[in-house]
């Protein structure tokens, strides 16, 4: 007898079937993919990339396989009848007005927004509360909406200002700079970009960094070795830019600089991985001054976030693995003459300066707290925000009365708030305009043994009244790596899971930020099976909790978050349906081969490194791990420029994927053209593959709407 579950949600009829139940829908036979005799050797291990010809990813063969494995995708996906109405939902969702906090530059108060389904966000500018005007539309950069905004900085006085575009995602910027009164060029066009903001030193001219572009530019998986600052004289050619920083003398993969707001020190970051930096400084009100070193150590974090005359504020974890803010004079900037300011807590501290006053933004159990500082470290205000969730913002000038913070949460639309600093007062600025009613759903915090017995907090949002009973399809989102806090944040492509029955659930795994550099060094290198184990155990805690089953369980994640994915379908395939690795680091033997990927061997280390390094990375490497088996139902993403994970990782996957491949469940790559790691995107584009995402899972799982 069959059994048939269904329930009336948003108007809409969805019933959950067996697999054996759902359409018959065909996928084509994938593409013949080729093999190559590649065989690398690691300490006396011999290791085959068969798959090894897919890394050229502008070769005319990569081309066509490409071509081909979109065709096999798109065909699959074309057959799921209800793929258009999740799209034209999507659409619906996605059509209200959305905006950016304000900011202040010079006469004008500037903000983004997005009518509702522009390709890429406006930003417009006002005097006081007079009428906004256009100042930047990126919707004319190009006629598909794929180059974007990527930054603008302006100088002090706000007269001139330099923005960065992108073009199809690319990493790789191009620098214009404008005359902010009349927007017209100034005729500096700065090419091959890379990782970098623009300090401006008065009307004269700006600090960058870049790299040496690699040759072979054919090849997106280019290697770009050391990072270099320069300084660009306004009315002179690119190529007569003076090196301030990095080449030969002190090679870095990754130099950033910037300006105090009086502009009197030149701050630079450098640093070989992308954890830990140097901090070096230069006092510009002095001719000739040299640049000094005030911190060595790579191994923790500093930034200089503000100065008054000589005295500087710098945030630091040296010896504080939570943060701390520490105070010293720039005549003798060592460590040795630091002062606690803001001692550590338990709650890990970053901070922004405004309104004269210091911002403490902490995480509470991956949630925001924030408290307002005057400049001798004197607590003034705590800031009361809505729920418990998001805040962020808060950056302004000295001179500025008010600064502007949004807040939100996994059931709290984004929602801009004006903070009146003299009082600690908060009032709304500006609504979200989605269709969603907060009030019908919930997220829940709860905390979860690991398999070592480490509690890993996890947060599950889902309807109010959501019965459950093991039945409810299920997103299981998560991160796990540099650091890098996992906090609640609003998603507009989400309402489509939790309007109909769905649940969305994201746990703060090791190797992440949200408790401090403890937390994050619990997974990395040879403790990064931590970061797979919290994520498996998050999975069977929800199966053992009734929130889903394995029969409805889907699990997704980007980046290295697409790593983590990718273990789980080779270590745990059988406690999930459906499996969404994201742009993905997927090959750890040969990451670090591909464009800044040698940045990242702090979390990971490299095959390199020692056998013991290179045997842990070839046991857990998603491409190595993969043998002949039963697998869930996955569909790869990645964009064809995509220049930081190379989509060389994710091709290699697909095709050893689907080579090994034994259940009946489809092995599906889709490849996004002119959109690179992610940022960028058109609207169009975002839709698109959120309509799709939804639709592979709701397929694989038997939802039939």
């Amino acid at each position: 007898m069959k059994k048939i579950t269904c329930l009336l949600a948003s108007a809409l009829l969805i019933c959950s079937f067996t697999l054996a139940q759902q359409m018959n829908i065909k996928t084509l036979p994938y593409p013949q993919t080729k093999k190559v005799d590649t065989v690398d050797t690691y300490f006396d291990t011999r290791v085959p990339d068969p798959y090894r010809w897919l890394e050229n990813d502008r070769a005319d063969d990569t081309k066509a396989w490409v071509k081909a494995e979109n065709e096999v995708t798109q065909n699959y996906l074309s057959q799921i009848p209800y793929r258009g109405a999740i799209r034209k939902q999507l659409e619906t969702l996605w059509n209200y007005e959305k905006y950016s906090a304000l900011f202040t530059e010079g006469k004008y108060t500037y903000f983004y927004k997005n009518d509702g389904l522009q390709s890429q966000s406006v930003l417009y500018r006002q005097i006081g509360d007079g009428k906004a005007e256009v100042f930047l539309d990126p919707n004319k950069f190009s006629t598909d909406g794929t180059t974007s905004l990527q930054g603008i900085d302006f100088t002090k006085d706000g007269s001139m200002a330099a923005y960065q575009i992108s073009e199809g995602g690319s990493d790789w910027r191009k620098v214009i700079v404008i005359n902010t009164s009349d927007k017209s060029t100034i005729g500096d066009t700065l090419y091959d970009i890379k990782f970098s903001g623009i300090a401006w030193k008065g009307h004269d001219g700006f600090y960058y960094s870049s790299y040496d572009k690699p040759k072979d530019a054919s090849q997106l998986s280019g290697m770009t070795q050391y990072h270099k600052l320069y300084y660009h004289q306004l009315g002179t050619p690119q190529s007569t830019d003076k090196l301030i920083f990095g080449g030969e003398a002190t090679p870095r993969r990754y130099i950033g600089a910037y300006l105090t707001e009086d502009e009197r020190y030149l701050v630079i970051s450098a640093a070989n991985t992308t954890t830990g930096n140097e901090l070096y400084l230069q006092d510009l009100s002095v001719p000739g001054s040299a640049i000094i070193n005030v911190v060595n150590n790579f191994d923790n974090q500093h930034q200089v976030l503000d100065n008054v005359g000589s005295k500087l504020y710098i945030i630091t974890n040296i010896y504080s693995p939570n943060f701390k803010i520490v105070t010293v004079d720039a005549a003798n900037p060592g460590i040795v003459y630091w002062k606690d300011l803001i001692p550590q807590t338990k709650n890990v501290l970053s901070a922004t300066t405004g309104g004269g006053k210091i911002f403490a933004e902490y995480l509470q159990d991956a949630t925001s707290l924030v408290q307002q500082y005057n400049m001798d470290g004197i607590l003034e205000h705590n800031i009361s925000l809505p729920s418990v969730g998001t805040a962020s913002g808060f950056g302004a000038k000295k001179e500025e009365k008010a600064v502007y913070y949004t807040f939100t949460s996994y059931i709290y639309p984004p929602t801009i708030f004006k903070y009146d600093i003299a009082s600690g007062q908060s009032t709304v600025y500006k609504k979200s305009g989605v269709q969603f009613d907060p009030d019908q759903y919930e997220s829940e915090q709860v905390f979860y043994a690991s398999k070592d017995g480490t509690k890993i907090p996890m947060i599950i949002t889902y309807k109010k009244g959501t019965i459950l009973n093991g039945k409810n399809p299920l997103l299981l989102y998560a991160y796990g790596g540099f650091g890098i806090s996992l906090t609640p944040t609003f998603s507009t492509s989400n309402i489509i899971l939790l309007e109909h029955g769905g649940i969305y659930a994201v746990p703060n795994l090791r190797g992440g930020g949200e408790y401090g550099e403890k937390w994050h060094k619990q997974g990395i290198t040879l403790k990064k099976q931590n970061v797979f184990d919290d994520f498996i155990a998050a999975a069977e805690y929800l199966i053992k909790h009734k929130y889903t089953s394995k029969d409805h369980l889907a699990i997704s994640g980007g980046s290295n978050g697409g790593l983590l994915i990718g273990a789980m379908l080779t270590q745990r395939p059988d406690l999930f349906k459906v499996a969404f690795p994201a742009v993905g680091v997927l090959d750890m033997l040969r990451y670090n081969k591909f464009t800044a990927g040698a940045g990242w061997s702090y979390d990971y280390g490299t095959a390199e490194d020692s056998k013991k390094m290179f045997d842990y990375l070839y046991r857990y490497s998603p491409y190595h791990a993969l043998k002949p088996g039963i697998y869930p139902a996955t569909m790869i993403t990645t964009g064809d420029h995509d220049d930081r994970v190379v989509p060389a990782h994710s091709f290699k996957f697909a095709a050893r994927l689907q080579e090994y491949q034994q259940g009946p469940a489809p092995v599906l790559i889709r490849i996004e053209t002119k959109a690179g790691h992610g940022a960028g995107k058109s609207t169009a584009q975002v839709i698109d593959e959120q309509a799709d995402k939804w639709a592979f899972m709701f397929q694989n799982i038997g939802v039939i709407w």
